[in-house]
């Protein structure tokens, strides 16, 4: 096959029955789709099933409208939630950012390169400090200020703009503003948030320099879904760097956002690739 052309992607869950991975490789095999990538995950706590599946449709004819009309009498015995993905699939992505710059510099950097295969068609922030990166980057760069008694508006208006830009998926890449209930139930399972996760957790101003203080020796980040619970929503990816007495505070600072900025960066791809499942307050990642 030809391995420089993208795949189509297929993405299903259902219940755990008998019979799941071999209703669905049968299917790829017999209508002549050949399979580059599998992954599956039976969750024998939920009682559901998982799969994902990169594959080449090997005749020219194929179409998701074909393939959906012979595919859905063999998935609806097994309940299956299904997707077909296509190779020209380019979600289209909103950065939110406040000041600190170096995950905003590293999406752009890699949505520019083709590491990335997404469209970021605006960027939105609570300070001016970043627009010369927008600018850079000929990407539409909004400065929506906020306040306590300015809020509702100014949330009010990123949905706009969300809307406006026809967005599939919204990055909170170190927007330093925590998202009203009503706004995070509009995002639900379409924002991905970034924050620093230490060992024991540091809370409040000045994490790393509480983290400097109490000796810690590793530092990291985690990636999740954003929901109602502070920091708390699905997990989609995290990291970790391992560090000790000869690391000051600014250090600390230095390697925390490496790791940030990488975790960031596999979560966003993660989701972009389809290789992400939300499983209730959970999540089954698929990575390769």
């Amino acid at each position: 096959m030809n391995s420089q052309s993208k795949p189509w992607i297929f993405t299903a869950s259902c219940p755990s029955r008998l019979g799941t991975v071999d209703v669905v490789t049968r299917f790829m095999a017999e209508s002549g789709n050949y399979v580059d990538e599998i992954h599956s995950f039976d969750d024998r706590e939920a009682g559901r099933f998982f799969i994902r599946i990169e594959f080449q449709p090997k005749e020219e004819s194929f179409s998701a409208e074909s393939f959906a009309a012979d595919f859905t009498p063999r998935a609806k015995p097994f309940e299956m939630e299904w997707e077909l993905t296509p190779p020209q699939y380019r979600p289209r992505v909103a950065i939110l950012v406040s000041k600190y710059d170096h995950c905003l510099n590293d999406l752009l950097y890699r949505h520019r390169t083709g590491q990335l295969n997404i469209e970021v068609p605006v960027i939105i922030s609570n300070h001016p400090d970043l627009e010369h990166l927008a600018e850079w980057h000929d990407i539409p760069y909004y400065h929506l200020p906020i306040s306590a008694e300015t809020k509702p508006y100014q949330e009010a208006e990123i949905v706009k703009l969300l809307e406006q830009y026809d967005i599939d998926l919204v990055v909170l890449a170190r927007y330093m503003q925590v998202l009203s209930p009503w706004l995070c139930e509009r995002l639900d399972g379409k924002a991905i948030n970034i924050h620093h996760s230490l060992l024991p957790g540091f809370k409040g101003a000045r994490p790393y320099h509480q983290a400097w203080e109490k000796g810690v020796k590793m530092v990291g980040a985690t990636a999740h879904y954003v929901n109602n619970d502070l920091d708390e929503g699905p997990i989609i990816a995290q990291g970790l760097q391992q560090v000790d007495h000869a690391h000051y505070p600014e250090d600390l600072i230095s390697k925390g956002q490496d790791v940030e900025r990488i975790t960031l960066f596999n979560a966003v791809r993660y989701h972009v690739e389809k290789r992400v499942f939300l499983n209730g307050s959970r999540t089954v990642v698929f990575s390769n």
